[in-house]
């Protein structure tokens, strides 16, 4: 018999691992919008589910818990917002007259986290708290979630340096700016008469003018 001529049914390994982790993200990607639209608690597996158009047993294949399910939601979320400050550190080398300052990469930066925030797993990081994990799922976003302020902070720090941002706690500004943008998750869940560009938009020209040096009083 020529074995070249059967053409096996079943896929390879390498076609499986590529198949579950499609339906993997499908499974996150539902589960992420029922905990953004009806919170942790009023979620229940049974709608993901019927999403899905699977039984709720098949969402055990892929995560072992409603709980392993939220966290890899909001672990997502924030490596989301975690990259979208990685272009922002681009410049940080250059010494051209054309790089951006401080205050350009900071902004460049709130926009990009702007947009995460309108996403379903940016919601999830922005709404549900870390009390309804796990201790241990607790310490892991909270480290993702200290990345994500010290990269604020260096961008508030290096505006301060160059003059392009008004003095002030790198710290303290931080939390102001990441807690300000944080809130669009909570209470706009997108409409035609609010645009999410709109908001962010919005938002970041609030927070910048705040943030611009001011002249001394004559």
């Amino acid at each position: 018999m020529n074995k070249t001529a059967i053409a096996s049914p079943w896929k390879n390994e390498a076609e499986r691992k590529q198949e579950r982790a499609l339906k993997r993200e499908a499974v996150l990607a539902a589960a992420a919008h029922m905990f953004s639209e009806r919170g942790y608690h009023r979620a229940s597996l049974d709608e993901v589910a019927r999403v899905l158009n699977v039984t709720k047993p098949t969402l055990y294949y892929y995560f072992k818990n409603k709980e392993a399910m939220l966290y890899a939601c909001i672990e997502h979320g924030l490596e989301l917002l975690n990259a979208a400050g990685e272009d922002a550190n681009e410049d940080g080398g250059r010494h051209t007259e054309d790089a951006a300052n401080g205050m350009e990469r900071l902004v460049g930066y709130l926009k990009r986290y702007a947009v995460v925030s309108e996403t379903d797993f940016g919601r999830c990081a922005a709404r549900i708290s870390d009390n309804e994990l796990s201790e241990e799922s607790a310490r892991k976003v909270r480290r993702i979630k200290g990345t994500i302020d010290r990269k604020i902070r260096d961008l508030v720090s290096a505006g301060i340096a160059d003059g392009s941002i008004a003095s002030s706690d790198p710290k303290v500004t931080a939390f102001a700016l990441a807690g300000a943008l944080n809130s669009i998750g909570h209470w706009h869940a997108g409409s035609a008469s609010l645009p999410g560009a709109r908001i962010a938009n919005e938002y970041i020209n609030l927070l910048v003018n705040g943030l611009a040096p001011r002249k001394a009083a004559p």
